[in-house]
């Protein structure tokens, strides 16, 4: 019974793993407008993953609002 609960659980992590790199891929392909759009959206959510992840990716590109 433990051993199967473990097994899910890494089944779960690795699924959310792999869901959080295809977020960070899709954002990191955006188009330089749309990743504006996209920073925009979250500049008022404080502490947002999502708005993390596009601002760093603006201050790649060196780009700014």
């Amino acid at each position: 019974m433990l051993a199967t609960l473990i097994k899910r659980r890494a089944d779960r992590d690795a699924r959310a793993i792999k869901r959080l790199a295809l977020i960070d891929a899709e954002i990191v392909g955006l188009a330089d407008e749309d990743l504006l759009d996209l920073v925009d959206i979250f500049a008022n959510a404080p502490g947002s993953a999502i708005g993390a992840v596009a601002t760093t990716e603006m201050t790649r590109r060196g780009i700014s609002l």
